[in-house]
C-alpha cells in the first residue's frame, strides 16, 4: 500500500512550513497516523513530532451538457498535517 500519494504545495502550506515546521500530504484513506509517521520518516529522513489527519468527503458536482444534467462525484481523500522536530526540514524542490 502506497501511503504517501503527494505533498501539498500551496502558499498556505509553504507559510506553515516556514513558521511552524508543519507540512501537508495527501495520503491513502486507509492509512493511520502511525503508518503515516513511519512512511515520512523513512522517505525524508526526518523526525516526526505529531501527525494530524483530515478526512474529506467527495463533493457532488453537476454540469449542463447537451444531453441534460451530468451529475458526478469528486473522490474522497485524506490529508495529513505533519509537524517535524525543530531543526528538521523537508525540501520538496531539491530534486528539480
Amino acid at each position: 500500500m502506497e501511503i504517501l500519494i503527494k505533498p501539498i504545495i500551496t502558499e498556505k502550506m509553504t507559510s506553515l512550513a516556514e513558521k511552524l515546521n508543519r507540512y501537508g500530504f495527501v495520503v491513502d484513506r486507509k492509512a493511520n497516523k502511525v503508518q503515516i509517521k513511519q512512511a515520512i520518516e523513512a522517505m525524508y529522513g526526518v523526525t516526526v513530532k505529531a501527525v494530524n489527519t483530515q478526512q474529506y468527503v467527495g463533493k457532488v458536482k453537476t454540469r449542463n451538457t447537451t444531453r441534460g444534467m451530468a451529475v458526478g462525484r469528486v473522490n474522497r481523500s485524506k490529508k495529513a498535517m505533519v509537524t517535524l522536530k525543530s531543526g528538521d526540514v523537508i525540501d520538496f524542490y531539491s530534486s528539480i
